[in-house]
């Protein structure tokens, strides 16, 4: 459900972003660091939004990244955990074991 959400979303997004830029096509001055160039306004607005869709995706990319290792790590500590229970609790059981014979044979 949270993903149908999203998509949602970005559709919803890209359609006010295109009858935006459809609206806005006369050409306009755009200063880099070192030039300028005139380009129509519809090609600055797709582009920006572009970019910015690339680079949230990326970032977004490499927190999954990050997120899904930690998973791993945290995974693989639990299993380790639970071995270590299963070791301690059956070392324990079979101590209760040999005391409750004890008190039976008393």
């Amino acid at each position: 459900m949270k993903g149908q959400t999203y998509i949602i979303l970005a559709l919803l997004f890209a359609l006010i972003v295109a009858t935006f830029a459809v609206i806005n096509v006369e050409a306009v001055e755009v200063n880099y660091l070192f030039f300028q160039s005139e380009s129509p306004l519809i090609l600055v607005i797709l582009v920006s939004t572009l970019l910015g869709g690339l680079i949230t995706g990326g970032f977004g990319i490499y927190h999954l990244i990050g997120v899904k290792k930690k998973m791993r790590q945290l995974q693989e500590e639990n299993q380790q955990l639970r071995a270590q229970t299963a070791v301690s609790y059956d070392a324990s059981d079979s101590k209760d074991t040999e005391e409750a014979d004890v008190e039976v044979i008393e």
